[in-house]
């Protein structure tokens, strides 16, 4: 089923059933939820994850549609746009730095692209598809002839627990169309990125 309409056949529960799922949590782990630490927690959790997770209500399309009446045949480069996300598999935080570099088609505003970042950062992600998101919306959007993106993340999943390896850095990257196919375009790419 496709991403968009599976958010639309989902029953979403009310904020009464979330904040019971996350009070049936913390008596889970052993804590006393009615404690004075613990009262208002369900409700703080709510909130963190709406924001954390607000990336579902964006659109990509929407935030790369302005565009300034410039050309230009040379690489745009963005490097480190700091980003927090959220592992799908134990649903706990990953974070580090996303470098984007485009060949333009159209020209957008540099926040633009931080913009984009957080619109796929804040859901539910693995490293991997949120690197070749970003890419893809900026060649589908952009008209970019090519698009290079590096992410380098720590992962708390890794981090925090399993393997403890708390200063293991992952790094993702997706070339499409030049930075895909002429090695001097990637290796400028690369070089700028550093």
């Amino acid at each position: 089923m496709h991403e968009a309409n599976r958010h639309e056949v989902l029953e979403f529960p009310t904020d009464l059933a979330a904040s019971e799922a996350v009070t049936t949590i913390l008596r889970f782990i052993g804590e006393d939820p009615s404690r004075d630490g613990l009262a208002d927690t369900p409700g703080r959790v709510l909130k963190a994850w709406r924001e954390m997770t607000s990336g579902y209500g964006d659109d990509p399309g929407e935030i790369l549609a302005r565009t300034f009446d410039e050309t230009s045949d040379e690489m745009v480069v963005l490097r480190n746009i700091s980003f927090h996300s959220t592992c799908e598999h134990h649903m706990l935080p990953f974070y580090g730095e996303v470098s984007v570099g485009y060949l333009p088609g159209k020209v957008v505003g540099i926040s633009k692209l931080a913009r984009l970042v957080d619109c796929f950062a804040r859901r539910l992600q693995i490293q991997e598809r949120l690197t070749r998101q970003i890419a893809e919306s900026i060649e589908e959007h952009l008209d970019a002839r090519g698009v290079g993106v590096i992410v380098r993340a720590h992962h708390l999943c890794m981090g925090c627990r399993g393997v403890r390896q708390q200063t293991t850095e992952m790094v993702t990257s997706s070339m499409l169309g030049t930075l895909r196919s002429d090695p001097m375009a990637r290796a400028e790419f690369l070089r700028l990125t550093e």
